[in-house]
């Protein structure tokens, strides 16, 4: 299974948190399955933050970042009939707003989890749900709220 990430044209494809064709980025690959999204990233002690051992917040955020628009687009896809890739013209959002809550320390080294769920999609507006997951324990929570870019 390709990832959503995986479908992007290159105008699309320089993101840091996401962009496959950015060869310093993080390269996360998020994945449509059924009624939600899924992605997994492994941070090493590049990502520490000011506590030992833990990942800094500002990781979390663009993980719960990159994860959500690309759910987003993975969601209005669907929506309109459309297959991830297609011959149309790309579905692409931004984010208009992210709200994290930090729930726990979430520890280096561990396979994070990164899941959204649709909440709504309404016109260009899509609400998703998110959430970023260590050893099955919910480090973060968040909601984005994303903007489809006009083509």
């Amino acid at each position: 299974m390709r990832a959503i990430q995986d479908h992007y044209p290159p105008t699309f494809a320089h993101c840091y948190g996401c962009g496959p064709a950015n060869p310093a980025g993080l390269h996360l690959k998020s994945y449509l399955l059924e009624d939600r999204t899924e992605a997994r990233f492994t941070p090493d002690r590049r990502h520490s933050g000011g506590v030992p051992d833990n990942v800094y917040g500002g990781l979390i955020a663009s993980l719960l970042d990159c994860h959500g628009t690309a759910s987003a687009a993975a969601f209005a896809n669907r929506a309109r009939g459309r297959a991830l890739g297609d011959d149309g013209p790309p579905i692409r959002f931004v984010t208009a707003s992210l709200r994290v809550d930090f729930r726990r320390p979430t520890p280096l080294g561990a396979e994070l989890l990164v899941t959204g769920r649709l909440v709504s999609l309404e016109g260009r507006k899509a609400v998703v749900a998110l959430a970023l997951a260590a050893g099955g324990e919910t480090c973060a929570e968040g909601e984005m709220l994303a903007v489809e870019l006009r083509t």
